[in-house]
């Protein structure tokens, strides 16, 4: 998968999550800062990354990325340099 395919669903997901218009997100925006994601909409974002992934994640590890681009990095680098 590139890194934009991935780009595309974190946003997509991301946006569907929260209420949001994916053409609000931006690659450089924090999820607590930008987004207001609370502690437990963190929780159900990376739940939801999971479903969209189909991958299984340490919450611990997903819980420390903090913005789009982390998320982006972060699954990319589960699915395409294991």
């Amino acid at each position: 998968m590139t890194r934009q395919e991935i780009a595309d669903r974190v946003i997509n997901t991301t946006a569907r999550e929260l209420k949001m218009n994916a053409s609000d997100i931006h690659e450089t925006d924090s999820f607590a800062e930008d987004l207001g994601a609370d502690s437990l909409k963190s929780i159900e974002l990376v739940a939801a990354f999971e479903e969209e992934f189909d991958l299984s994640v340490v919450e611990e590890d997903a819980l420390k990325v903090q913005s789009v681009a982390g998320a982006i990095e972060f699954f990319d680098s589960l699915i395409n340099h294991q």
